[in-house]
């Protein structure tokens, strides 16, 4: 059994509303020392097998198929065997 964690986040250059949101929250309580947020998605997985490399590729298809979307996210993903 391993653990994976994949971040997601939006490519730089694509548009972050809920980010641009949270920023603005932000400074409205005061804390005028963030001038940049973006918001992205955090995913923990648990994966039956041991070898790491089989693993991340694994991982990988699945970020390019389903859980991110290649054309405005990048992702990066961690496998501990």
């Amino acid at each position: 059994m391993a653990r994976a964690r994949v971040h997601i986040t939006f490519k730089e250059g694509i548009l972050d509303p809920q980010g641009k949101t949270v920023l603005r929250a932000l400074k409205s309580l005061g804390y005028d020392e963030v001038e940049e947020l973006r918001v992205g998605k955090y995913m923990e997985l648990e994966l039956a097998g041991e070898d790491r490399a089989r693993l991340e590729e694994r991982l990988g298809e699945m970020c390019e198929k389903l859980l991110a979307n290649p054309i405005i996210e990048d992702y990066d993903l961690e496998v501990d065997a």
